[in-house]
C-alpha cells in the first residue's frame, strides 16, 4: 500500500495510477486518509455478490464477522421436552 499527498497525486497521476496495480494507494488531504485509488478490476472484486455459500465464506474478512450481532434471535424454535 502506498500513501500519496493530494498534491503529489495531482502532480504524478500516472505513478498513482502505476502504484495502484500493486494495491491500494491512500490519498490524504491535510494529512488525513481521504481518498482511495484502486483498479477496476479489484473495485469489481470488492462490489461483486458472491454466487454461493462456499465463495460467500471465503471471502477476506468473514471469520470477523458477530453472527449474534447480525442475525435476529429466534425465539420460536422448539425446545426439548422436559420429563419430571
Amino acid at each position: 500500500m502506498q500513501t500519496l499527498t493530494s498534491r503529489e497525486f495531482n502532480q504524478d497521476t500516472a505513478r498513482a495510477k502505476r502504484a495502484a496495480n500493486d494495491g491500494p494507494v491512500f490519498i490524504t488531504d491535510r494529512g488525513k486518509r481521504a481518498y482511495v485509488l484502486i483498479t477496476n478490476d479489484e473495485y469489481e472484486r470488492l462490489t461483486r455478490k458472491p454466487q454461493s455459500i462456499i465463495e460467500a465464506l471465503a471471502m477476506p474478512g468473514v471469520e470477523d464477522i458477530d453472527l449474534d450481532s447480525v442475525l435476529p434471535q429466534r425465539r420460536d424454535l422448539p425446545r426439548a421436552a422436559e420429563f419430571d
